[in-house]
């Protein structure tokens, strides 16, 4: 297929508006029209020009994006984003394609791509996340109440405490409310390995290993028995 799927993203937070511009960037067949800060900017686009898709947020000031929705002409599909889960049921009661949580993981807002592809343009076509060339050095995360970027070249390790990862950097630390599997996809795996179902170590930064542990810096983290034999492997190949 090579007819491109115009799209546009509405919300009214800048960094939100970062991130899904970059996810866009990265899928094939996604031309990004516009990245509006609110409804009406949106509004506008809608009544302009033809637009296949809207990523939407749902809690704007003055005018909701559920509000924008019910305007939306129905061969404009719409995958909403919201950092509030109370608001999926409404979401899915409006025919949307999809509904993703911030913050949203790369892999996530793959999935709900490919499911507008398969159910919206004739034939399946799908990408992989293999497929994906990997443009950003970054990410973002929600750390009191904010999104804050995180440089892959400043990352240490990443430790798993409960429902919480803590991020250590060269120079920070940085907790997130945030799974380590979820974070682990969003990571490039040229650079980064799982050595523990608690721990992702930064390859560039390890100082020394054995068979038993990998050190970073002072720190030392565990290489467990489940992931040893791939731990290994990859680390004889570096």
């Amino acid at each position: 297929m090579t007819t491109k799927i115009t799209c546009v993203i509405v919300d009214d937070e800048p960094v939100a508006r970062d991130v899904l511009e970059s996810f866009v960037e990265k899928i094939p067949n996604l031309q990004l029209i516009k990245s509006c800060k609110n409804a009406m900017e949106a509004f506008q686009i809608m009544n302009t020009q033809k637009v296949d898709l809207f990523f939407l947020d749902i809690n704007m000031p003055e005018i909701s994006g559920l509000s924008l929705a019910k305007s939306i002409p129905k061969k404009t599909k719409i995958i909403f984003t919201t950092a509030y889960r109370e608001y999926a049921v409404d979401g899915f009661d409006l025919q949307a394609v999809d509904y993703l949580l911030k913050p949203i993981a790369f892999d996530r807002f793959l999935q709900a791509v490919n499911k507008f592809f398969e159910t919206t343009v004739a034939g399946k076509v799908g990408f992989e996340k293999e497929d994906i060339i990997e443009k950003n050095d970054f990410i973002f995360v929600r750390s009191d109440r904010k999104m804050v970027k995180i440089n892959f070249d400043e990352i240490l390790f990443i430790e798993s405490l409960s429902d919480y990862i803590k991020i250590t950097l060269q120079n920070s630390v940085v907790v997130t409310r945030e799974t380590i599997s979820n974070i682990e996809s969003k990571l490039p795996v040229a650079k980064f390995m799982r050595t523990h179902r608690s721990f992702i170590i930064s390859l560039p930064q390890i100082t020394s290993y054995t068979n038993e542990f990998i050190e970073i810096g002072k720190k030392a983290i565990p290489i467990s028995r489940s992931y040893k034999e791939t731990v290994l492997q990859k680390l004889a190949e570096v």
